[in-house]
């Protein structure tokens, strides 16, 4: 089995950028995931995250998940469950327009530090939106550009917990998806592990690496990139003896922006199919 790639992005202002470059652009093109360390964002920050997170998690949901389950009568179901997920969870809005203010229940503190860790996100995203239309040879902003509209991107948070499940044969923690949006950055439990995404057919776990940033493409992105990078099916797989945290920020087109492929890349295909053409030509 192939090693799932984790990128050290402290290695592209060195020496080792053309290679890491590489790597950024394989796992874009044959895995949809990469995984990244040294990413710029502070280590205290994601460890402040994490600790409200789960404090809010134990405070103001745990209770409130437990009675759904009950009411359902999901710890004694036989067969498999196909339209609900074992999980708990919110959504913030960052862009165009915060919602922040108006979600129930975080104190000021979760609210000040998660601003502040979507700004981190945000400028995140942007960058690797950058290395990545680099290594299609796109011109320089061409991505953020195609993600603008008339208002700018769409941003927002899902905070999720998957709580400990009687059954993780029958009912998942997340059902297998592919993310409609653009790029996905995953902050995700480091000792509780259960994402999987789909590749050659065969489930491959996403390891958990403390204060690492999880990158996988969406379905705009595909687009755009005229195929060339993928967005994968991918799903979370609850456990039966602990609560996984997980903090998804999607950074998604504007709701208003018209998504086709590059011209470029449509360019080069054509050119592409071109010279293969001529090539059977000629060795007929």
């Amino acid at each position: 089995m192939e090693t799932f790639p984790v990128i050290d992005l402290s290695k592209l202002s060195g020496e080792e950028r053309k290679p890491t470059m590489e790597m950024i652009k394989d796992a874009c093109e044959n895995w949809g995931f990469f995984e990244l360390v040294n990413h710029g964002i502070s280590h205290g920050l994601m460890d402040t995250v994490d600790r409200l997170m789960k404090e809010h998690y134990r405070k103001c949901m745990e209770q409130r998940f437990k009675e759904m389950v009950a009411s359902k009568g999901l710890e004694s179901v036989k067969s498999e469950i196909n339209d609900l997920d074992w999980e708990s969870t919110f959504f913030l809005r960052h862009l165009p327009v915060s919602n922040m203010a108006e979600v129930p229940d975080l104190d000021e503190e979760y609210r000040k530090t998660m601003k502040e860790f979507a700004v981190e996100l945000e400028k995140l995203a942007e960058q690797l939106l950058e290395l990545l239309g680099e290594n299609l040879g796109l011109e320089k902003g061409y991505l953020k550009k195609a993600f603008y509209g008339s208002k700018g991107p769409t941003f927002g948070t899902k905070v999720s917990n998957y709580p400990p499940c009687p059954k993780p044969d029958l009912i998942k923690g997340l059902r297998a998806h592919t993310d409609a949006g653009g790029i996905i950055l995953l902050f995700q439990d480091d000792k509780v592990s259960g994402l999987q995404l789909l590749k050659d057919g065969q489930w491959i776990d996403v390891p958990p690496m403390k204060h690492s940033i999880v990158i996988n493409l969406g379905d705009q992105l595909e687009v755009i990139t005229n195929g060339k990078y993928k967005s994968v099916m991918h799903r979370v797989i609850a456990q039966t003896d602990d609560t996984r945290m997980s903090i998804a920020s999607f950074y998604n087109p504007g709701n208003d922006a018209v998504i086709y492929p590059a011209p470029a890349l449509v360019e080069k295909e054509e050119e592409k199919t071109k010279c293969i053409l001529n090539l059977c030509s000629r060795t007929t």
